[in-house]
């Protein structure tokens, strides 16, 4: 291949001839329009998102804007309000204030649980100890959802091995008491809200230990010495400046405990009474009942609960610690 020369004033400037053949020129028209590749590789994921994804919410949307007839059983296709006011009848504004509830409550424990052990990875944790850290952490995500959400029935199961340990510690009464409990509690822990809690918080709680890990690593140790050396008590310097610096890790691991619990229907399904949560709502609604405009209307409680949260996460820099 010969090269054209072009000789300027102290520039010397090589242009290679064009290349021959289809993927040649191509390869030289994506060279000179840089552009045009982008274009090209972001078209088809955008034509994905756009049709497959937004377009589905869009079409759940303009669903929850119609009624179905309670005599005929069929969609009303005229443009109402009426479905949105049936979220504020008793039996559904409590499933909305109990999921909700739940997903707060999953959310703190997580937290609570998930910084003293992201603590000590980010602090303590070396070699191999760290290794073992983000695989104890990894480990459960590997396994089924499923065989997990089942193995936790059987665990926590009247005849389970969480009773028995209760008994053989001669703690049966103390579990008695807990499933005595009003609104936690029932016959026994796999049939309760308390079960539920606990399974929540189990399957979720990888997803708030790593970017609250990542936050805590990125806080430089010398501020936490300058506290003490300050005359800082551990409370002090955890308050003033361990939580802040961690506190976008943290509502960043919050983002998936509370979204996933909003959503989720195949928990409570298994493991709870029967009382519904918003998952379990949208479901029957959709197949059991038929009424399509009722479960859109369900499903568009936490789109709008996750965007005001996403954007009270955006102000504490939590899209930074992801």
């Amino acid at each position: 291949m010969t090269a054209l020369a072009l000789t300027k004033p102290g520039v010397t400037t090589s242009i290679l001839p064009g290349r021959g053949g289809f993927f040649g020129g191509l390869s030289d028209a994506f060279w000179r329009h840089p552009k045009l590749l982008l274009l090209l590789m972001l078209t088809p994921p955008l034509l994905w998102l756009g049709i497959i994804y937004i377009g589905s919410l869009i079409a759940l949307l303009l669903q929850s804007f119609f009624s179905i007839d309670d005599f005929s059983g069929l969609i009303n296709y005229e443009f109402t309000l009426a479905t949105y006011a049936e979220l504020l009848n008793p039996a559904n504004f409590d499933i909305i204030v109990r999921t909700v509830v739940m997903a707060v409550m999953v959310t703190i424990a997580s937290a609570v649980i998930a910084f003293p052990i992201a603590y000590y990875a980010a602090r303590y944790a070396q070699g191999n100890w760290k290794a073992f850290f983000y695989l104890g952490v990894m480990l459960p995500l590997w396994s089924s959802y499923l065989v997990k959400v089942y193995a936790w029935k059987l665990i926590l199961a009247k005849e389970g091995i969480l009773t028995w340990i209760f008994a053989k510690l001669h703690l049966s009464w103390l579990l008695d008491a807990i499933l005595t409990l009003p609104v936690v509690g029932g016959n026994s822990l796999s049939v309760s809200y308390l079960g539920t809690f606990v399974v929540f918080v189990y399957i979720w709680l990888p997803y708030m230990i790593l970017p609250t890990q990542a936050a805590l690593e990125r806080v430089p140790a010398n501020l936490i010495e300058a506290a003490s050396d300050l005359g800082a008590t551990p409370g002090q310097t955890f308050r003033t400046v361990l939580f802040p610096l961690a506190l976008p890790g943290i509502v960043a691991g919050s983002i998936f405990t509370f979204s996933l619990t909003l959503g989720d229907y195949i928990i409570p399904q298994i493991i709870g009474s029967s009382r519904l949560f918003i998952g379990q709502a949208v479901y029957a609604q959709q197949g059991t009942a038929g009424n399509v405009p009722l479960a859109a209307a369900f499903s568009v409680v936490p789109i709008a609960i996750m965007a005001i949260y996403l954007w009270l996460a955006k102000k504490q820099g939590a899209f930074d610690a992801l």
